[in-house]
Order: structure tokens, then sequence, then C-alpha cells
């Protein structure tokens, strides 16, 4: 996928790695009885990371989240070290937390830290007890293993039903200093974040207090994670963190000043390429649906409207099916929860095949439905929605719904 950037911002390899000071590694420790693919991940700082979190809204939370809230609160927000599985969520299950911790305490003495200066996540199915034994055998190599090249095996190893890894990462200035900041998701089912999505670690070496990280991350997962929807379905074990060790060097940002919006920046573009890559690699999907809504009258109205778009089965499976259904964007649009005229509204569909006009002021328009057809065979559709109403925009992302999200869903426990 091409990924989008702003003038400033350079992409480089490297993912969690690309960071100053940051190493990783991944392995399989059998609890994936495909030995091919890695099922346990290790991200390591050198120096102590100012880290900030967001975490699923759904009741019902996977006991990583409650153990890694419980290390922050801890530590002050001090950390170094991820330790994630993949597999087995850990959630629902009676000694969960008890495993969680284990994670945690396996991890600060392989690599010589306390178990609070740790962040540790699962994903996989829910409501199966975790094997602890393949993680006991396997933690010493999995640290021993760490590297500043080791992003991609941390990055498959998180992988569930993903069939790409996804990694993004950028290099920008503060100050006259070169710093770097990148990222590591999964994601391909039950994606319908409410803080964010699936799992998901950011890696900088810029030097920042942790409030502010925590504010970034929550201002910009409002605008990327949170218009992000595959099916509909809340994990319970979403996880989004952020470590920033500080060793760019750069003047440690104390306030939101020219630097905090330059950092900000950064964490917007790798966190929405990310959610780009999710949305693309959604369960069975065949195209990536991008709803950007324009001239709203706030930016809450604007992402509830697009969002209402994207969550839409009857719209996904019309662009699975490459028709111009547009009366299906119209409905969508009509349910969303939020203040307008639908008299206003104009719609556009669109693709790298070109731009087509489908309703204005809430009618439709002629159009030719074999032009149509051709915007809706291309594998990104863009839905430009205008409601008239303000100056405010923003953009969701999803996917089409297809008949393999079914069958993989059918039996994903086997």
């Amino acid at each position: 996928m091409k990924l989008t950037g702003k003038e400033g911002y350079t992409f480089v390899e490297g993912g969690v790695c690309a960071a100053k000071g940051f190493k990783a590694n991944g392995l399989n420790c059998g609890l994936n009885p495909n030995k091919d693919k890695n099922d346990l991940g290790l991200v390591y700082s050198e120096t102590p990371c100012h880290t900030a979190g967001v975490y699923t809204q759904n009741k019902v939370k996977g006991a990583p989240i409650l153990v890694t809230k419980k290390n922050l609160e801890a530590s002050g927000g001090i950390t170094k070290a991820i330790i994630v599985n993949s597999k087995n969520a850990n959630t629902c299950n009676a000694d969960g937390e008890q495993k969680a911790e284990r994670m945690c305490e396996l991890t600060a003495q392989a690599l010589g830290i306390v178990k609070e200066e740790v962040i540790v996540a699962s994903t996989g199915v829910i409501g199966q007890v975790l094997p602890i034994e393949p993680i006991e055998t396997h933690i010493e190599k999995l640290a021993a293993g760490l590297s500043e090249d080791g992003n991609e095996r941390a990055a498959t190893a998180i992988m569930t039903t993903d069939t790409v890894k996804k990694e993004v990462a950028v290099e920008f200035v503060l100050g006259g200093v070169t710093c770097r900041l990148g990222g590591m998701a999964k994601g391909s089912g039950m994606i319908h974040p409410n803080m964010a999505t699936t799992l998901n670690f950011v890696t900088t070496d810029v030097a920042i207090e942790t409030s502010l990280v925590q504010k970034a991350l929550n201002e910009i997962v409002k605008i990327t994670y949170n218009c992000l929807s595959v099916d509909g379905d809340t994990s319970t074990n979403d996880t989004l963190t952020v470590m920033a060790n500080g060793l760019a060097g750069n003047a440690c940002i104390t306030e939101e000043n020219e630097d905090y919006a330059i950092f900000k920046d950064a964490l917007y573009i790798v966190l929405m390429n990310m959610t780009r890559m999710l949305a693309a690699d959604g369960e069975g999907a065949t195209k990536l649906l991008e709803c950007s809504v324009s001239e709203a009258k706030d930016v809450d109205t604007a992402i509830i409207v697009a969002k209402s778009v994207i969550c839409s089965p009857l719209f996904k499976c019309a662009m699975f099916g490459e028709d111009a259904n547009w009366g299906r964007v119209l409905c969508a649009i009509g349910y969303a929860d939020a203040d307008f005229s639908i008299e206003k509204v104009d719609v556009d569909l669109a693709s790298e095949n070109g731009s087509i006009a489908v309703c204005r002021n809430g009618a439709g328009v002629e159009f030719s439905e074999e032009f149509a057809k051709e915007v809706l065979s291309a594998d990104t559709i863009y839905i430009r929605v205008s409601l008239h109403d303000g100056d405010s925009q923003a953009t969701a992302w999803g996917c089409d719904l297809t008949y393999d999200y079914v069958k993989i869903n059918g039996d994903y426990r086997s």
C-alpha cells in the first residue's frame, strides 16, 4: 500500500526499531502449532521510556490490559519492554491476570529490569486458558535474540488472521535534531474501536514528557483508529501504546509548543497509515474504503457521518459487488446520530479510475452505470461526502464485506 505523508517527514524502514535504542525479536514458542509462524514477540529499549496507552472500552477486558494499566500506574508511566503473544487472547480466564503477570516477571528476569516496566499484551482466541510453559521455556531465547533489525520478527509474531505485517516509521527534525517514530500493528477482524484497535505499538526516540505523549495519543486516536471499522465488533484486547526514550537528544518537550506540534504530526502520519493498513487487510477484504466528510459544522459531526457510511453492511456489500448503489450511502448518512440537513448533502464515488457524482442536494443525479462499475473496480474506493454546513472535516476507513469474511469467522477457533 502506498503510504500517505506530509512535507518534512520521510518514511524509513525499521518499524518499532527505527528509533534509536530500540531492539525487537519474535519466534515460535509453540502456542501456534504452525512452527513457521511466530507467536511470541518482544520489544526492548535500552533506556527508560515515557509511555502512554489507550485501551478497549469493551466491558470485557483481556487480563493483559488490566496488568499493563497497573504496571504503568506503579511505574509512573515508565517502561522498557513489551512482551506480546498471539494465538491466545488470555481473556475471560480465571487465571488470566496471574498468567499476564507471570509474562511480565519472565520478561523482567530475562532483561534485568523490574516487572512494572513491562507492557504485556495478547491476541487470539477468547476464553481459552493461556499455556504459560511455552513462554517460560522460550523467553531467554527471545531476549537473547533481540536486535536492531528484529522488527519484522516482532511484527509477524502479533499476526493472527492478518495476511500482511503492518509497520510504518518516519524521520523528522526537532530543533535541528533528527528524530524517528515508528510502529507495528496487527488486526484483520473484530475491529470497531472505541479507543484504538487490535494490538499496536509505537516507539520513538523523541524526548517528551509522559503527559504530553498521552495528550497527543488521545487526540490522534480520535481521528485515526477511532475512525476505523472492519466488522463492527470492538475487541476485548485492544491496546495501543507509545514509548518515548529520548535518545534522539532533542530538547525535552515539556509544553505544547512547535516541537510538540511536529511530534504530534509524526504520530498522526504513523497511526493514520497503520489505520489504513488495518482497514485494507480486513478479513476477506478485497477493497479499502475511505469515506471523507467535508463542510461539516464540527469534527465530531464529520466523524459520526463518515463512520456511519463505513460501518454500513449493505454499503460494504455493494462495494464488494462493485455496485454504485449510492442510496445505501444516503441511508447510512441519514441514520447517523448527528445534526445536519440531508437536503444539502452531496456524494461522489472515486478511485484511481476516475470520479463520479451520484448525489446532489440529497437527491440522485444521472450517471453512467458502466463508468461507475469501472470506478468501483479499483482496490481503493473513496466516498466523498459534503454536508455544506461548515468548514470541519474527517475521514473514516473500512473495507468491503465479502463471502470470505464469513468463511474465516465460521471456523476461527480451528
